[in-house]
């Protein structure tokens, strides 16, 4: 398999007819390579490598670039991931090279940017900006500045304009009226995630570009926005979430008051975190917006009328991550038989052509699962939403009468979801024998807030029900066999399958990749910052149920771990520390539980490299073929220590 078509695109940007975005390359060492593509030429990498365009505002990032058109060619302003800087870059100037703007702080993880946005006019580049002001994960304050165009900022940090105050912890989706006269953004503070509370505020924007007059049109805790825009004609749209479901409105920037442009029971947005796109005011007045049930397709809504229609196609998972360039949308769309690819979609015609990352076929398309969607009823009568992929090799077939093993995929998040999209590391898996489903357990985003909401207070009661729901009844059906089921998962979804292991005995082994297993830890300021009050939503408030904490971390309880499981760690994680993992396994050697433990110096949270993305999935198959009985050629045997 190719290790460079696992993962996506992102940051899709235009710069008059052409199309800009960053790409993962695990075989440049998972650098983000930033793309361009005239509308006469192929894609390339104008940033050669070590050049990693990466942000690491709030840990997960954000948009990290932006460009705009000069006299000269375009002007590029990016965040290089190893200093976390801000550089400037004219491509089209022979000889020119990255040049930095902002300056290196020495006070804990210093300055960091995000959604940069280029004012020619001013000389300036507009940010959210996160500072670190002492050595704690916590010891930090975030607004939007202004950084001169000039350098002069590059090694003076009082060059450095501030626009908003920084009177609310997080910030994010800065946006200026096509007047100027006006900001919106987004805010919200600790202990809420954006998605459960975040507000929209708006201000006057003086001369000088500083945001002042500021104050919250609408949102909050049960009325989160998710994204608001400028229409052309000056009207402001926002994604809200009210109703249980996120819906478009137009809002009054004078009272706030809502007004729904099409009211559904179906997500027209999503959890938000910075630099994330869902609709795009088209200068018709029409609305380019993502919308569905699970996975989201693209579709025109008419304001006027309340009119939604459909963009055909078979990709019917699309990132949200737009931009408009002319009468063309640019986005990041995916089927189940297609890796992520740039498309551009004309307006008018709905016609859709790809511009970038296109589908390879480095697998044959009868080696491919073809997913099948599920709604699987759990404890309660709840439905579960899950998408299952049978093994499937047109050269091997299992034994006659003999279910095959099948892998219980526990995503991350926990509020994230599976994505119907081609995934070749499952791919990997289903071509060998081996059954994947991928659950999409109470809590994933998608499925209206009360699903979403299923988590609240029960992180480790109802996902891992959940999945256990959706085993059994593949056992139920005949599709699996009891003794021949596993669990996987990564970051939150690594907690779900370690949980799994202490609270259930439906699995024979596990596979754990940077999983978080220590919720005591986190509750007391061993994890970043962003997520840090995340737990007091999906255990509750640690100072009231302290021993909720040590009850639901399954590293507590290594006595109750009776099954063999693969733990792999990347060295430099700080959202879910390696020495979590290592506490975990200095528990478990007195319990005589067979298990492997791969540690990778350099990777953090979520593996980048392509080295590593092999290692793991071949060590993981070894797994399986030593508990479920078969040999997997071609791949190097995993030592189990008990």
């Amino acid at each position: 398999m190719s290790a460079g078509q696992i993962g996506a695109p992102l940051y899709v940007g235009t710069v008059g007819t052409e199309v800009w975005w960053v790409e993962p390359r695990p075989e440049e060492g998972g650098r983000m390579a930033l793309m361009r593509r005239k509308a006469d030429g192929d894609p390339h990498s104008p940033l050669p490598a070590p050049w990693n365009v990466r942000s690491r505002v709030i840990e997960y990032g954000g948009r990290p670039w932006t460009a705009a058109a000069t006299g000269g060619g375009v002007l590029v302003v990016f965040a290089d991931f190893a200093d976390q800087r801000l550089y400037a870059y004219e491509p089209d100037v022979p000889g020119a090279e990255p040049r930095p703007l902002t300056p290196v702080s020495p006070v804990g993880g210093g300055l960091r940017w995000a959604e940069p946005e280029i004012d020619l006019g001013r000389g300036e580049v507009r940010c959210v900006l996160e500072e670190f002001t002492g050595e704690g994960p916590g010891d930090l304050r975030r607004l939007i500045a202004a950084v001169p165009l000039d350098g002069s900022a590059a090694g003076n940090r009082a060059a450095v304009r501030e626009l908003s105050d920084d009177r609310h912890r997080f910030v994010s989706g800065p946006r200026i009226s096509p007047d100027g006269s006006r900001a919106v953004w987004l805010a919200w503070d600790h202990p809420h995630m954006p998605w459960d509370a975040a507000e929209l505020k708006i201000a006057e924007v003086g001369a000088d570009g500083v945001m002042r007059e500021v104050r919250t049109l609408t949102g909050g805790p049960g009325d989160p926005v998710a994204q608001a825009e400028w229409a052309a004609d000056g009207g402001l749209l926002a994604a809200c979430e009210g109703t249980g479901w996120w819906n478009l409105y137009r809002v009054d920037p004078e009272t706030g008051e809502t007004v729904a442009l099409h009211a559904a029971a179906e997500e027209f947005a999503g959890v938000q975190r910075l630099g994330l796109r869902w609709f795009v005011p088209l200068p018709d007045g029409r609305i380019w917006v993502l919308h569905g049930l699970g996975a989201q397709r693209p579709a025109l809504l008419d304001p006027a009328t309340g009119e939604l229609v459909d963009v055909p196609g078979e990709r019917g998972e699309w990132l949200p991550h737009l931009a408009l360039s002319g009468a063309e949308v640019v986005g990041v769309a995916a089927g189940p038989s297609t890796s992520y690819e740039i498309v551009a979609v004309d307006t008018v015609t709905l016609r859709t052509r790809v511009v970038g990352r296109e589908h390879q076929a480095v697998v044959e398309a009868g080696f491919l699962p073809e997913p099948v969607t599920r709604v699987v009823v759990g404890p309660g009568g709840r439905e579960i939403h899950a998408r299952l992929h049978a093994p499937r090799n047109p050269g091997f077939a299992g034994p006659e009468g003999e279910p095959p093993p099948y892998v219980v995929w526990a995503h991350g998040g926990p509020t994230l979801r599976s994505p119907l999209a081609l995934n070749l590391e499952i791919a990997y898996f289903t071509s060998r024998g081996i059954g994947v489903a991928d659950v999409d357990y109470g809590g994933s985003p998608g499925y209206g807030r009360a699903y979403r909401e299923r988590l609240r207070e029960q992180w480790g009661v109802v996902d891992v029900e959940d999945c256990a729901a959706v085993a059994r009844a593949l056992v139920d059906e005949g599709v699996a066999a009891p003794g021949r089921l596993a669990i996987r998962g990564g970051s939150a979804g690594g907690f779900t399958a370690a949980s799994s292991l202490v609270a259930s005995d439906v699995y024979a082994c596990a596979a754990l990749l940077y999983p978080l297993l220590d919720l005591e830890g986190v509750a007391t300021g061993q994890t970043h910052d962003f997520e840090s009050h995340y737990l007091e939503f999906l255990i509750g408030p640690y100072t009231e149920v302290p021993g909720r904490y040590r009850d639901r971390s399954p590293g507590a309880h290594p006595d109750r771990i009776s099954v063999p499981f693969l733990l792999m760690q990347g060295t430099d994680d700080v959202v879910c520390p390696p020495a979590q993992s290592e506490r975990l396994l200095e528990r478990i050697s007195a319990h005589g539980v067979p298990h492997a433990h791969l540690s990778f110096p350099g990777e953090g949270h979520g593996f980048r490299r392509a080295d590593t993305m092999v290692t793991c999935l071949e060590a993981e198959l070894s797994l399986y073929g030593q508990v479920f009985g078969f040999d997997p050629s071609g791949v190097p045997a995993l030592r189990l220590e008990a």
